[in-house]
């Protein structure tokens, strides 16, 4: 070995031996991280992992919604719809003769509201609404008790958010709802009427509508 060869060669061996030792140390590092990945149960999947819907961003909440009195010859009414998959309110106008404001006829307008198609600033803010139209109320039948309401369908056979819907609307309109939120409702069958509550978890979760069972009749 020349002198040149002693005063150069060694050095960079020593540098090739480094090299070697880091890369080592990269990989063992990275067997290392696999195995605790595989330790704690997580897999790579070139399967698309589905975390839910997205947050919604519709507002729910229309741009009149201060408005609170309504023109002349028309009565507000406050009704539900459906919005990011929970019942908010809106206010509406009907009109009709405020002085024959009878129970049948207030629940008879409710449901014409929510069987309407949404305005354009309603769908925009997110509104919608599931109560199929032709719906119709009418009076208890003998033997039903006093504030029963009987609808032109059967209220089990509605689309659950109509029903929470309807539900709710009735519930909370003065003269129709029960105390404790609840409203009697039964249909054009021989069937007894049911009891429905609208609670904070109905407008939550309108598909699952609480039901306190049929009524016992006299």
């Amino acid at each position: 070995m020349t002198r040149s060869e002693r005063a150069y060669g060694a050095p960079r061996r020593v540098r090739r031996k480094g090299v070697r030792r880091r890369a080592a140390a990269a990989l063992a590092t990275a067997w290392t991280c696999a195995a605790l990945a595989s330790g704690c149960g997580i897999r790579s999947t070139s399967v698309p992992v589905d975390a839910g819907a997205a947050p919604s961003r519709m507002p729910c909440r229309t741009a009149a919604a201060e408005a609170t009195t309504p023109p002349p010859g028309g009565v507000s009414m406050r009704i539900y719809l459906v919005c990011a998959s929970q019942l908010a309110t809106v206010e509406r106008t009907a009109e009709f003769d405020e002085s024959r404001s009878d129970r049948l006829l207030i629940a008879q307008a409710l449901l014409n509201q929510l069987e309407r198609e949404p305005s354009a600033d309603e769908r925009r803010a997110g509104f919608s609404s599931d109560v199929p139209l032709g719906l119709r109320a009418s009076d208890a039948r003998e033997g039903d008790p006093k504030r029963t309401l009987r609808l032109s369908e059967q209220p089990e056979d509605l689309p659950a958010e109509a029903l929470a819907q309807v539900v709710c609307s009735f519930a909370e309109s003065e003269g129709i709802g029960s105390a404790g939120g609840s409203v009697l409702l039964g249909g054009p069958g021989n069937y007894a009427p049911r009891g429905y509550l609208c609670t904070s978890e109905t407008k939550t979760r309108p598909a699952e509508v609480p039901t306190l069972g049929a009524v016992e009749l006299p």
